[in-house]
């Protein structure tokens, strides 16, 4: 009865027009957040390195190998690169100063020994687990990331001797060695693959076996560094990349590629998502205009039921629950023209070579229920400030 009095009869021009507005900047609203997350996401995967965490070095050129120029860090140009604005966390990549080899000690694969490059990094630039991350003298074993290039280099070692390639799983499984020396001395110690990497070259270990290492079995030469770990801050990798030019500094190529493209899509995405709130905010506005003209139009109905008897907060409840309807519609078509664009760009991005998670994010659906929720809110007070003034 009272929705009929107070909506039947009412131009729904200024309605509809709004709804159309809220469905549109819902719509990219909840599109932008979602792959604003995917875009962040992509290129973990199983890496060790956190996020936008790039190793840097100095450029070899010529005169790097004829020893003209030094491709080693000083402590001013380590201070001086983690005073830029573009740098959130810094440390020096520290490399071993003695010798050291790995080798096999497992029935499942052929017997390889070589020598190998270790290098360490402050854990907080890694995702590795600290309670697998740790190491002291006279623990049991090592534990070691190792690169993927080296894994695959043993596989191919054991297709040379007609046994089956070996998997991530199985390679954690299999025994190898350290082997520690320096003139006259000699130690060993059992090493256990945790996890693999892309970014890094070398094989990482803690800081403590560095560091014992280093003590125990120095070499004549002082240890230099040549490389360097930086998070670079959100939003400002250009000026990352315009330093590394400027300074003929030099980062790994598929990190960059990785990393410009987070930034530029994620730039972008964050514009898309200010320009949605924008709308989505306007036409709210239009939706709160048209409730409280439509009280304004009424307030002849809205005087003659209170006289009949009805309660104000019965009325209230009644244009509260038609606007609920009204968000509602909105909401559930803005997530049904998500789901449709989404698997239309998703399908689009694995063509394209990009491998991204195809599940929903919490955060973006949660965007469309706060709205709605504060659209309900202001109408609601919106509704019961019209209703109880009407004289």
């Amino acid at each position: 009865m009272i929705k009929k009095i107070l909506f039947s009869y009412q131009n729904k021009t200024q309605l509809i027009i709004a709804m159309m507005g809220s469905f549109l900047g819902f719509t990219f609203l909840v599109t932008s957040i979602h792959y604003l997350i995917r875009v962040n996401e992509f290129g973990e995967g199983e890496e060790i390195l956190g996020n936008n965490t790039m190793i840097i070095q100095k450029q070899i050129n010529n005169f790097s190998s004829l020893n003209i120029t030094k491709n080693d860090f000083s402590e001013r140009e380590i201070e001086r690169i983690r005073n830029e604005k573009f740098t959130e966390k810094l440390e020096p990549i520290l490399s071993n100063n003695f010798d050291i080899s790995l080798q096999t000690d497992s029935e499942l694969i052929p017997y390889l020994r070589t020598d190998v490059f270790v290098q360490s990094v402050d854990n907080d630039f890694t995702k590795i687990d600290s309670t697998k991350w740790q190491w002291n003298p006279g623990d049991d074993f090592v534990p070691i990331v190792l690169p993927r290039e080296f894994l695959v280099m043993l596989n191919t070692f054991a297709s040379a001797k007609g046994i089956p390639p070996i998997s991530d799983d199985l390679a954690k499984s299999v025994g190898f060695k350290f082997t520690l020396s320096s003139p006259g001395k000699k130690e060993m110690e059992k090493v256990r693959i945790v996890g693999f990497t892309n970014e890094v070259s070398a094989i990482l270990v803690p800081s403590s076996f560095m560091e014992y290492g280093n003590s125990n079995f120095p070499k004549d030469e002082p240890a230099i560094i040549t490389q360097l770990m930086l998070t670079v801050k959100e939003g400002l990798f250009g000026e990352f990349e315009s330093y590394l030019k400027m300074r003929s500094l030099e980062s790994k190529e598929n990190s960059m590629v990785v990393g410009k493209l987070k930034s530029v899509a994620g730039t972008l995405f964050s514009i898309l998502i200010t320009i949605s709130g924008i709308t989505v905010f306007l036409a709210g506005l239009v939706l709160v205009q048209y409730a409280q003209l439509l009280i304004s139009r009424n307030e002849y109905e809205i005087r003659t039921l209170l006289r009949q008897g009805y309660s104000p907060q019965k009325i209230i409840q009644s244009i509260l629950s038609y606007f609920i309807k009204v968000f509602a519609i909105i909401s559930g078509a803005s997530i049904v023209a998500f789901a449709l664009a989404k698997y239309f760009i998703d399908k689009l991005l694995v063509k394209g070579g990009i491998q991204i998670d195809s599940g929903f994010t919490m955060l973006s659906i949660l965007a469309v229920i706060l709205a709605f929720g504060i659209y309900s809110i202001v109408n609601y007070f919106n509704a019961k400030r019209g209703v109880l003034r009407t004289p």
